[in-house]
């Protein structure tokens, strides 16, 4: 009262009144109380098994929304509608732009089938390369789906009808259909000694009998002189019928195959100026063989040389809307413009001063790529163990991954900083990409079917990786929690009614405010 301040007459009647509020307000907490005992055990099992169903409710539309469209349905609506009335300004920083194609999309829908089976530019020696690693560990590097992808991608390359007019090349006819490697190589020499220039029979003593590289070098250099006495006699007489003609091609192809292991024999050997040489070579040569990916050969040799120019070069010339693209394209981009900035990134200097230019530019490329195949950034850093690539890939999936990660590692920890830039903006890639995996936003839809084309090109003792999936918001894991714990409460209410009530009260009158204010007003009323 001597606070209030004023004549004593007007303190009493504020006092008078303050009385009066107190005890109207006590009134109302002993008719709570009264309501509170009158309630039955059927009340609160009704009130908690409601609950529980409306939670539960809550939580299927939201799991429904989140499967649809990739987000939450009360975070979208608390953004978009609550937060403009209540005059909120939402401070998420601007995501990158992406220049779409709506070009390249269509033409990749339409050209490119959903799980096709590349043969990997980049694969290995069976004799050299893969049986070695068996050798060392007992393991099979290579499926037997892979191998017989790759029997008949010799039949197709390597004969042709005319092989019935040669005793030498029906007998390697004959030897690309066997399955057991001892009978194709036995195949291969018989054929030598029938003719001493079948350029094929080289090819295969080279793939699987050499032990070495440079064995396996010494039988291609066979295999293009042969090759190249054989090309120049079907080059004078193509014209002559259809059957030439077909020659002509299995010819070439022997040819193109034949130098293009000769320039990776090069370049595993060390001799890397020499392959690239080979590579670009074969490239002006033989321009419409593009679809053996040759300049990913030569990107990965010019990479090791440190010549990035070339590079850029080179990628500025294949990395275009009406080729199908690839890891090899995709992270060699990235890694250029990564390289630009990477070694004075800092995540807590750009998280201040926001990104620049050329920051901007190379997370752009890294989130491009990682749309592209969302598997290789485990192998680059490294969470993933890597095993020999397989003889063939899928495009966007783990096998690709895997033989991408095993070339250019070494490349991306060459440049400091690199893998720091990936490892610090990759993930963000995800929040970014349309859901669910039927969308797309740089490329076509991700395929599907690719966890299970990649199970059967990898071996078992692989864990196949598989597409990122989104994690799930927190208004789902609320829900979830909110309708556990009121299905336990209904539990608890129809199991054990009089005790739940007891406690249900008693936490009810605990709750209510100033509980020992109340009584003493009540006492003083």
């Amino acid at each position: 009262i001597a606070e209030a301040g004023g004549s004593r007459p007007r303190h009493l009647g504020g006092g008078q009144l303050i009385w009066g509020e107190v005890c109207l307000w006590s009134s109302e907490v002993v008719a709570l109380t009264v309501f509170l005992s009158t309630l039955t055990p059927k009340f609160y099992v009704a009130l908690t098994v409601t609950s529980s169903l409306i939670s539960g409710l809550i939580l299927g539309f939201e799991w429904w929304y989140f499967r649809k469209y990739g987000t939450s349905f009360i975070e979208q609506v608390s953004v978009s509608h609550l937060r403009p009335l209540i005059g909120g300004v939402e401070n998420s920083p601007p995501t990158p732009s992406f220049p779409t194609s709506n070009g390249e999309n269509e033409t990749n829908r339409q050209n490119l089938s959903e799980c096709k089976v590349w043969r990997n530019p980049l694969n290995l020696f069976r004799g050299a390369e893969y049986s070695r690693y068996t050798w060392v560990t007992g393991k099979e590097p290579l499926t037997y789906y892979d191998m017989n992808l790759s029997a008949q991608d010799h039949q197709t390359f390597f004969t042709c009808d005319t092989d019935s007019l040669r005793p030498s090349d029906t007998v390697m006819q004959k030897a690309w259909r066997e399955r057991n490697p001892q009978a194709r190589i036995k195949a291969a020499h018989q054929a030598l000694e029938l003719s001493n220039d079948c350029a094929t029979a080289y090819v295969l003593l080279a793939e699987e009998e050499a032990t070495t590289i440079v064995d396996a070098e010494k039988y291609f250099k066979q295999a293009l002189k042969a090759g190249e006495s054989v090309y120049r006699k079907s080059q004078n007489c193509h014209s002559q019928s259809p059957q030439h003609e077909a020659q002509l091609r299995r010819d070439t192809n022997v040819l193109v195959y034949v130098k293009r292991r000769l320039a990776m024999c090069a370049r595993k050997l060390g001799r890397i100026r020499e392959a690239a040489k080979m590579m670009r070579d074969l490239l002006k040569e033989f321009p419409l063989f593009s679809m053996l990916n040759i300049h990913e050969n030569l990107l990965e040799a010019l990479l090791e040389l440190q010549a990035y120019a070339e590079v850029q070069a080179v990628l500025a010339k294949y990395d275009d809307i009406s080729l199908p693209k690839s890891a090899a394209i995709c992270y060699t981009a990235a890694l250029l413009k990564a390289r630009a900035v990477s070694e004075r990134f800092s995540p807590e200097t750009a998280s201040k001063r926001g990104l620049s230019a050329a920051e901007i530019n190379a997370v752009e490329a890294i989130h491009r790529a990682v749309e592209f195949n969302p598997h290789v950034p485990k192998y680059l850093l490294e969470m993933k163990s890597l095993i020999l690539p397989p003889e063939h890939i899928l495009k966007r999936g783990d096998s690709e991954a895997v033989a991408y990660a095993f070339f250019h590692l070494q490349h991306w920890k060459r440049i400091e900083g690199a893998l720091n830039l990936l490892h610090c903006t990759w993930e963000g890639t995800f929040r970014m990409i349309p859901y669910p995996l039927e969308k797309g936003h740089l490329f076509y839809p991700y395929p599907s079917c690719t966890e299970t084309a990649d199970r059967e090109l990898l071996p078992t003792f692989h864990d196949v990786s598989v597409y990122p999936q989104k994690e799930l918001p927190f208004f789902i894991h609320f829900t979830a929690g909110l309708c556990s714990f009121s299905a336990m409460l209904a539990l608890l209410m129809h199991q054990f009614p009089e005790l739940m009530v007891v406690f249900a009260k008693s936490v009810s009158i605990a709750s209510l405010p100033g509980l020992a204010e109340v009584s003493w007003a009540m006492s003083r009323c």
